[in-house]
């Protein structure tokens, strides 16, 4: 795994050996970040089972302004923190050593707002559903705010989901990359 682009463009990043974590590839992470653009600068981002921390720290080279790390490996935590000192990111940074759902409750009672969430969980174990339900009753993003799901082709997204709308979608073998936006209704009286 390596940074695609921006100010840490081509460094390498730790990675866990033998283990049940599946890092985006290179490729996948490439087509994201060519689908968002510029939409990644300036914006503070939510990155949901990070593992290594690989998507978050894609964004921060290309020019976000705060990302948010959420996993609860204590090896991938560790991978995690390596690979913001290498790349200098720390300063700009926070992790969250909890299960996904637990944060997101976390991060609402904390009153934070994010302008890009990136999610890849586990392969159809259910995660996708399970988070966008608890992002749907969980007031922590925006109207107009971007969320990233990668995951695999046998487990395909509706086209709606509460207030997220999925606007793109991209095929790399088996994996799908579905972007999504928020629509503007009101989350007044959840």
């Amino acid at each position: 795994m390596r940074i695609i682009s921006g100010t840490s463009r081509g460094r390498r990043l730790a990675a866990l050996r033998g283990h049940a974590l599946r890092p985006t590839s290179d490729r996948v992470k490439e087509s994201i970040f060519n689908i968002l653009g510029a939409e990644v600068e300036e914006k503070v981002v939510l990155d949901l089972f990070a593992g290594t921390g690989n998507l978050g720290i894609e964004a921060l080279s290309r020019g976000a302004k705060k990302a948010v790390f959420v996993e609860k490996a204590r090896e991938a935590l560790r991978m995690i923190q390596k690979n913001l000192l290498q790349c200098g990111f720390s300063g700009q940074t926070e992790i969250i050593p909890k299960e996904v759902n637990r944060a997101i409750g976390i991060l609402e009672t904390r009153k934070e707002s994010f302008d890009l969430i990136l999610m890849d969980p586990p392969y159809e174990k259910g995660w996708v559903q399970r988070t966008l339900v608890k992002l749907n009753h969980h007031n922590i993003y925006h109207e107009g705010s971007v969320l990233v799901i990668e995951h695999g082709r046998r487990e395909p997204l509706p086209q709606k989901t509460g207030r997220w709308a999925v606007i793109k979608e991209r095929m790399i073998g088996d994996t799908v990359i579905s972007i999504l936006q928020t629509d503007g209704d009101s989350q007044e009286g959840k």
